[in-house]
């Protein structure tokens, strides 16, 4: 099936396809408000032209039936060269069944799959399409779950920093929704003297703390250089987190959760934030990406990519006022698990190959041991 596109002819979108992977943990896992043994990822293949777009996201298996059931039937038959427009027809289509959440993470899905598609339709990279503005992209190591003793904490950060060249690590705090302060600090404590003084130490509490709780950690914590201090107190709380980041030293983050242009706006518009996180897998794919990225550069703010760092590496190699990508220890894990084409850090940066067609990663054979759905 073929549109007409001025004298090329242009396939249109014939089947879209989605499973989901459950890849279990390597050991216990938690963050200050949550613990999970197992990462289900939902992948989404949509074809045209003798070529496949691959997309996915990081969350419930049901999201296959948002696909299958909701969003199918619009993608096929579309032009892979109007994302834009698919993008909005899915978007209308699940007003009813309310856009945030469920539904937005297999929008995200469907729309990297079709940048992957239009880029390869094209023979070029996802990157080239959009317009490259960097060659490295910048990492922080991320993981430092609770559940991890002080060995295995010591061994993550030292492979990021001595294996792999990363200048910037995150631990979790908050432990049990902000109730173990002094483990919180005496953590904290243990990640600066690994990784020494010249390294950047960020921590995230996942919303644990209260307001005077976190300005009070940040202020204990004060000789330990922190400098980045993600969800001190609710992404849903903008105004306890403006108060929070007018009172502590580390610059304070949040936005993972943000699904749409309005809640990017709200934030940054609130002084919520000094630094902007966006998640491609939530809020709409490298479209809803490259949405929230002019938004806060609007607002003067920077942004950075919360986990999935395969899937934003070309995304954000294209985005001006880019601070860095999550090197998710969970993600980075279940990548290798599931994709073939996974990109690993040199010094400290993802490369992502601007030569080879689309973003360069494919659902692997040996996926199918993990399959659920």
């Amino acid at each position: 099936m073929t549109a007409t596109r001025g004298r090329t002819a242009v396939a249109t979108v014939e089947n879209v396809a989605t499973a989901a992977y459950t890849v279990p943990t390597d050991g216990p896992e938690a963050d200050g408000t949550l613990a999970w043994d197992s990462t289900t990822v939902v992948v989404v293949t949509v074809t045209a032209g003798g070529r496949t777009g691959t997309g996915w996201t990081y969350g419930a298996a049901a999201a296959t039936d948002v696909v299958t059931g909701l969003l199918a039937n619009l993608v096929v038959g579309s032009d892979p060269m109007d994302i834009t427009a698919t993008v909005g027809a899915m978007r209308r289509a699940a007003r009813n069944v309310f856009v945030p959440g469920l539904v937005t993470t297999a929008i995200s899905a469907v729309d990297v799959a079709l940048w992957d598609l239009k880029a390869k339709l094209l023979g070029t990279s996802v990157v080239r399409l959009l317009g490259r503005v960097r060659d490295c992209v910048p990492l922080y190591g991320s993981g430092g779950f609770t559940t991890y003793d002080e060995d295995k904490l010591r061994a993550q950060l030292r492979g990021w920093v001595e294996g792999e060249g990363i200048r910037r690590v995150k631990i979790k705090i908050g432990e049990d929704w902000g109730g173990n302060e002094e483990r919180d600090l005496h953590r904290m404590g243990v990640a600066r003297q690994t990784v020494g003084p010249d390294v950047e130490l960020f921590v995230d509490a996942n919303g644990g703390y209260g307001v005077k709780q976190a300005v009070r950690v940040a202020r204990e914590a004060r000789e330990l250089d922190v400098r980045w201090f993600e969800e001190p107190v609710s992404s849903d709380d903008l105004a306890g987190l403006a108060m929070v980041r007018s009172m502590v030293h580390p610059e304070v983050t949040a936005g993972e959760y943000g699904t749409d242009p309005r809640y990017f706006r709200a934030m940054c518009a609130s002084g919520a934030v000094d630094c902007l996180q966006v998640d491609a897998t939530r809020c709409g794919g490298y479209t809803g990406f490259l949405a929230a990225a002019a938004i806060a550069d609007v607002f003067g703010l920077d942004v950075s990519a919360h986990c999935a760092p395969l899937l934003h590496a070309h995304v954000v190699a294209a985005v001006p006022n880019l601070r860095h990508v999550e090197w998710f220890a969970d993600h980075v894990r279940v990548d290798h698990a599931l994709f073939d084409g996974v990109l690993d850090p040199e010094g400290g940066c993802l490369r992502p190959d601007p030569d080879r067609p689309g973003h360069g990663v494919t659902l692997a054979e040996s996926a199918s041991l993990f399959r659920t759905r």
